[in-house]
């Protein structure tokens, strides 16, 4: 085995060959950071790395093994987390110089359910300030760039951490989503990203736990992994009051049969100008699972942009309520781009926010009347490939003379119906070898059911063993 394909052995396979002690928990910890330090200075994907703690933490799990100590069902999993989210004893700046010296004292609780379980963390990775942004840049960090095509970015805002999994750094990380900042990235690099139901994970990161489109979610290259990392970081507990009761039953690995599902498709929500390469790629993964033994039936959505410009106006209240102080304290230290946001956010009217939940509602009710006959709705991830680095959100905001929305991502309206999981994996790449993502969205608190119909296409139209030349 090559170097290169220990850094590319799925979690599932990788604890098993540690615990059955095939494989060295210190040789895979090396590994790891070794690749880190290969690809980070050409990515960017991570902003600190800890390689001494987490060496000795794998030297302790092989030593438990060989000595025939059970350990825990992770025990000697590399894995990284978001700069975003706090780590205890770690620096976690959130992309942003107003936190650059903040040391927080205690672990998010899905660090320390990951923790519990046995996964060492060997880095945090990169994130535009406050996860605001589709592009992973922050005035803090710099610009993160996409493992297939470095001129290219590789979304946002966990854009730092998709890139170490597609890369083979870790085999899995963690990210968070409030309008698809796991899924875009993870349409950008090539691999699956999980928005769960509102709730699968607890979220308590936040000033608030009343938020309703907030998400943890993992990034992975396979959806297994994806799987594994959810059913460990899942359940209920009382940090987060809307933290889902009880927790289920995840199967890994996942089953990947299609046939008998009954399935939605659509392309453009009724308003996107969609790149001919991505409807052509998702178009391609539904005729797959149609030919599996799934109905695919395509479908009329009849969204509008307005769903677009509220999730903007929601997201800019959220940043301000959150985070606005800074902008009477420091203004000068924060992003631009953020600043006019929380600008915009202290700006909005409380009756307009709440008449946001109007909005809200006739968008559920168009997409319930969907998922009451299908399983799930099939749509595109994002309505383009890659876009080059020093690009910005700004300029994938304008209607054209016919009325099609040109917007980058198509995730955020998923975020506007958060009990829905939306997966994102993998379903062929551009003419120029970037990646092309489908987005599955389930019913409400269906996880398992978006996770069989990517273990379906993953199993037709394999995708992992294709890898970025870097």
């Amino acid at each position: 085995m090559t170097d290169l394909d220990l850094a590319y052995m799925p979690a599932t396979e990788l604890v098993k060959a540690m615990h059955d002690k095939k494989i060295s928990p210190v040789e895979a910890m090396r590994n790891s950071l070794a690749r880190i330090e290969e690809v980070n200075p050409v990515l960017n994907c991570f902003c600190f790395v800890y390689p001494e703690e987490a060496l000795a933490q794998a030297r302790a799990v092989e030593e438990a093994i060989a000595a025939g100590r059970a350990v825990a069902p992770l025990a000697g999993l590399p894995v990284a987390i978001k700069d975003f989210t706090p780590t205890r004893g770690k620096t976690t700046t959130r992309g942003s110089r107003t936190f650059a010296d903040w040391v927080p004292d205690y672990d998010a609780l899905i660090v320390e359910r990951l923790r519990a379980a046995g996964a060492i963390l060997v880095g945090k990775t990169t994130t535009p300030e406050f996860a605001y942004s589709s592009f992973t840049e922050s005035p803090l960090w710099g610009e993160t760039r996409n493992p297939w095509d470095t001129g290219h970015s590789p979304g946002g805002s966990s854009g730092g951490s998709a890139a170490a999994v597609a890369t083979g750094c870790v085999p899995f990380a963690e990210g968070t989503d409030m309008g698809g900042s796991v899924r875009i990235p993870a349409s950008f690099c090539g691999i699956v990203g999980l928005k769960p139901s509102l709730g699968r994970i607890p979220m308590d990161i936040l000033p608030t736990v009343f938020d309703s489109i907030s998400h943890f979610g993992p990034l992975a290259r396979n959806v297994s992994d994806a799987a594994l990392f959810l059913s460990v970081a899942q359940g209920p507990d009382d940090r987060d009051i809307q933290s889902l009761v009880p927790a289920i039953e995840v199967p890994v690995p996942v089953p990947s049969d299609p046939a008998g599902m009954k399935l939605a498709l659509n392309l453009d929500f009724g308003f996107y100008a969609v790149d001919p390469e991505v409807e052509a790629a998702v178009r391609r993964a539904a005729e797959v699972l149609r030919d599996a033994g799934a109905t695919v039936e395509e479908v009329v959505l009849d969204w509008d942009r307005d769903i677009v410009a509220a999730w903007f106006d929601y997201w800019g209240v959220l940043l301000a309520a959150c985070f606005g102080d800074f902008l009477d304290t420091r203004r000068d230290d924060l992003d631009p781009n953020v600043a006019a946001l929380m600008e915009a956010g202290r700006r909005m009217d409380a009756v307009a926010f709440k008449r946001i939940e109007f909005l809200r509602t006739r968008q559920w009710h168009k997409l319930a009347a969907v998922l009451a006959d299908h399983d799930a709705l099939l749509c595109p991830t994002m309505a383009l490939p890659a876009p080059r680095i020093g690009r910005s959100d700004a300029e994938f905001d304008w209607v054209d003379d016919a009325g099609r929305y040109h917007g980058l991502d198509m995730t955020c309206p998923f975020n506007f119906t958060p009990q829905c999981p939306a997966f994102s994996v993998p379903a062929g790449f551009s003419a120029a070898g970037l990646p092309i993502g489908l987005q599955i969205v389930g019913r409400r608190f269906d996880d398992l059911g978006v996770l069989r119909i990517g273990a379906a296409l993953e199993r037709l139209q394999p995708w992992s063993g294709r890898r970025p030349a870097l």
